[in-house]
């Protein structure tokens, strides 16, 4: 049989050459810049202030996460709200260490939509329908977890309603940044001066042209349900396996519409600051890129519910757009052993005296 290779499909991420240059310590610069920002936020905190954003890196509250509201998941932490502005802009610099330019313009447009998202509930209460929730675009929470420092192991987390990003770096160098979950409601903002505004259209737009691009025998593999999922199905586990059924390998599509699967791996690792996008990607090339799997379910009409999976051996992404009549969205990228660094941890552990 035919070696398959993938040229193209590499070539698509955008991030081959950097991962293949960057090896191990492909995230030492993110890692360091982490360490500097995440320092400066706390100097500058006063002790009040401290008490609610530190916590010891072994505390259970590193990995007790979500992205539902906070009036239904109680968080620690220290909320944008309770800082000063020069406060705030060290915690957007954080932010800035750890996601790229359009990671960050992201998770910040995700945190403004919570005004919108009021008045939209606003204006339904007054017809007597709709939630009654605060909706609160500094009601983030940072938290601090270890001591920030170039050579130790620590982590740090920005979390609230669709936002949860959470950083583990490992000995000073290795980072890990998963669970990384962005939502938006509405997926597509349908009237008033934001009409248009579609804050995570790249995550749907690059499935919908994957799926179209199927011949009918590849949709019936890669279908899975003609109903759309209800939400992901790893909902806000701390750990997560392989789900089935996969759907379709990348060994089973035409080098164009392998190109079109890495689209959407790239839509989530383009978040990601581009020294830690390397290493992502140099993780999925060495487990197998033939190996990752898509997988639909739902109606493929824009606006209408749908759900799709990107799975490959160490990593999976799930999305959803089915709340809100199909105008709500939640997408995240999970590691089956590196989710909150336990792979790195493991590592660390078993190669140094402790």
């Amino acid at each position: 049989m035919k070696r398959l290779r993938y040229p193209r499909l590499l070539l698509a991420s955008g991030c081959l050459a950097a991962a293949l240059a960057g090896g191990v310590i492909a995230a030492e610069r993110s890692s360091a810049t982490m360490a500097s920002a995440a320092t400066t936020l706390l100097t500058s905190l006063s002790p009040e202030q401290r008490q609610k954003a530190t916590f010891a890196f072994e505390s259970d509250e590193r990995t007790h996460w979500h992205f539902i509201p906070t009036d239904g998941f109680p968080r620690k932490g220290l909320t944008l709200k309770e800082m000063s502005e020069p406060q705030r802009e060290h915690v957007r610099s954080l932010l800035k260490a750890g996601l790229s330019q359009r990671g960050y313009l992201t998770a910040t447009q995700i945190m403004d939509l919570e005004t919108l998202l009021g008045q939209i509930e606003q204006a339904a209460r007054a017809n007597g329908r709709g939630e009654s929730m605060v909706r609160d675009p500094e009601r983030y929470f940072v938290s601090i977890f270890g001591t920030p420092a170039k050579t130790e192991t620590w982590g740090w987390r920005v979390e609230g309603h669709h936002v949860s990003l959470q950083f583990t770096i490992v000995n000073g160098t290795l980072v890990a940044n998963s669970p990384f979950f962005f939502g938006s409601n509405p997926a597509e903002v349908r009237e008033g001066p934001q009409k248009g505004l579609r804050i995570l259209a790249q995550r749907e737009d690059t499935a919908r042209a994957l799926v179209t691009a199927l011949d009918q025998q590849q949709l019936a593999r890669a279908v899975i349900q003609n109903v759309a999922l209800n939400d992901i199905v790893t909902e806000n586990k701390v750990s997560v396996d392989p789900l089935t059924p996969v759907g379709i390998a990348a060994a089973a599509l035409t080098p164009a519409q392998r190109d079109l699967l890495m689209k959407v791996v790239e839509a989530y690792t383009g978040a990601m600051a581009d020294d830690i996008a390397a290493e992502r990607m140099a993780q999925l090339r060495k487990a197998g890129l033939e190996k990752i799997t898509f997988a639909w379910a739902g109606e493929i009409e824009r606006g209408k519910k749908h759900y799709y999976r990107v799975q490959g051996p160490t990593f999976l992404v799930e999305f959803d757009n089915t709340q809100n009549n199909g105008n709500h969205i939640h997408s995240v990228w999970r590691d089956f052993h590196g989710d909150f660094g336990r792979d790195l941890l493991r590592e660390h552990l078993r190669t140094v005296a402790h």
